[in-house]
Parts: C-alpha cells; sequence; structure tokens
C-alpha cells in the first residue's frame, strides 16, 4: 500500500542517484581534500569537499535498491544482465583511468557489484528450493565480489541482498543496510528517498532513455579524467 509521502517514482530516484554519483565522483577527482572552500556546520568546520563526498555516500544505496526494483519488475532477466556485464566492461576503461590515469588499475568499477548482486537474486530466487546450491552459489559470488575488488565490494554485494529480501520490511530494511553501509554511514541516508519510493517506473520508458543512463557512467568518468588532466596534469 503507498503512502501519502511515498512520491518517488524509479525514474526520480535513479536521477537523483546519477546526480549525486557525478557530484561525488567530480569532489573526489577533481576538487581533492585540500580544496580550500569551507564552511561553519554546527560549529565545526566542513570543507566543500567534504559535503560533496557526505552527498555523494547516498548514491550507491539507491543504485542496490534499484538493482532489486530492476530484477524484480524486468520482464528479461537474462537481458538485464547481460546490460550490467557489457556496461561493466566498458566502463573498466574510464573507471581505470579517472583514479590512476592509466589503463590498470587493482580494483573494478561499481557495475560489477550491481551485476553481482544481481546474479546473487537470481541464485536466491532459482535455487529457493535448494538449499545446498542456493548456499553454494552465494558463497561463491561473495567470494568473487570480495577477490574482485569491484567498488564497495562485498558489502555491497551484502547490501543488494538484503535490500531484496527485507524489501517487504522497510524499517528493518533501512536499520541492516545501515549496518553494512559502517565505512560510510552516511549513506543510511539514502533510506530516506528509498522510502520515499512508490513503486512506479517514473518517466524513463523508452529503450533510449534506458540505456542512456547506462551511458552516463563511463562517460561521465572520461570527462572527469580529460578535465584532471588537463588542469592538474594528474
Amino acid at each position: 500500500m503507498i503512502g501519502k509521502y511515498q512520491k518517488l517514482s524509479g525514474s526520480v530516484l535513479k536521477m537523483i542517484a546519477v546526480i549525486l554519483m557525478i557530484i561525488d565522483h567530480t569532489a573526489g577527482h577533481i576538487l581533492t581534500s585540500s580544496y580550500p572552500v569551507s564552511f561553519s556546520v554546527l560549529g565545526r568546520t566542513v570543507t566543500l569537499y567534504q559535503l560533496l563526498r557526505w552527498a555523494g555516500r547516498l548514491s550507491f544505496p539507491i543504485f542496490a535498491f534499484l538493482i532489486t526494483e530492476g530484477f524484480v519488475h524486468t520482464h528479461d532477466r537474462r537481458k538485464y544482465g547481460w546490460n550490467l556485464l557489457v556496461f561493466a566492461l566498458i566502463s573498466e576503461i574510464p573507471w581505470n583511468l579517472e583514479h590512476t590515469g592509466t589503463l590498470f588499475y587493482n580494483r573494478q568499477n561499481v557495475m560489477f557489484t550491481l551485476l553481482l548482486g544481481f546474479m546473487g537474486l537470481y541464485a536466491l530466487e532459482e535455487f529457493a528450493d535448494q538449499r545446498t546450491k542456493q548456499a553454494a552459489a552465494l558463497l561463491l559470488l561473495f567470494g568473487v565480489s570480495f577477490i574482485l575488488k569491484a567498488d564497495y565490494g562485498y558489502r555491497g554485494f551484502g547490501l543488494i541482498l538484503s535490500l531484496y529480501v527485507l524489501r517487504k520490511n522497510r524499517v528493518l530494511q533501512a536499520i541492516i543496510g545501515i549496518c553494512l553501509l559502517t565505512s560510510s554511514w552516511i549513506g543510511g541516508l539514502a533510506f530516506i528517498p528509498i522510502n520515499l519510493y512508490n513503486g512506479k517506473r517514473g518517466f524513463i520508458q523508452s529503450s533510449f532513455a534506458k540505456y542512456l543512463m547506462y551511458v552516463i557512467y563511463p562517460v561521465h568518468m572520461l570527462i572527469l579524467y580529460y578535465i584532471r588532466l588537463k588542469t592538474i596534469g594528474f
């Protein structure tokens, strides 16, 4: 049952997550922690860099939530999974350039975390009546998430699973989610917009619009790499 305050569609949540992601990456790769602009917040000096990075921490929990919604509502789970894999691979070069200025980086981009989480949801449902296979599949995916060193790693993988399992209990979903975000606890504020979700897809309907959301991820990293290269010299 949708409450009177649940006004945000999946499309609005996706736009919020994308904007916060770009803010976070811009602060992290262009401003850097030494950026001099600061503010006084409740008697404490906080830099612009800190404020923007804090805002960016809300992005991943929203994306993780949207993966669970996509899994539940998509008409073609295999295609959804393949899309995640393709864009995870495409995003590796921009991801590496953004972080090191080279084609090599020992961590992988967040699309791999979302993909592994999606595969975990598939395993939960596919082997629902075969607990041994289910546990083995989840353990394997957990191990891969740990070894792969994708953004947010095994905590991100666990967050996606918990958001799905607890999707009918929003309070417990938020509590467990915040616990899994201990390294970036402020990301727990993401559960405010998540709990304003109305269960509707929203304005992102066409294939073009949906793929544009995927394309934004690698493209914005390339743009940030270029800006950093021209202004800071990396």
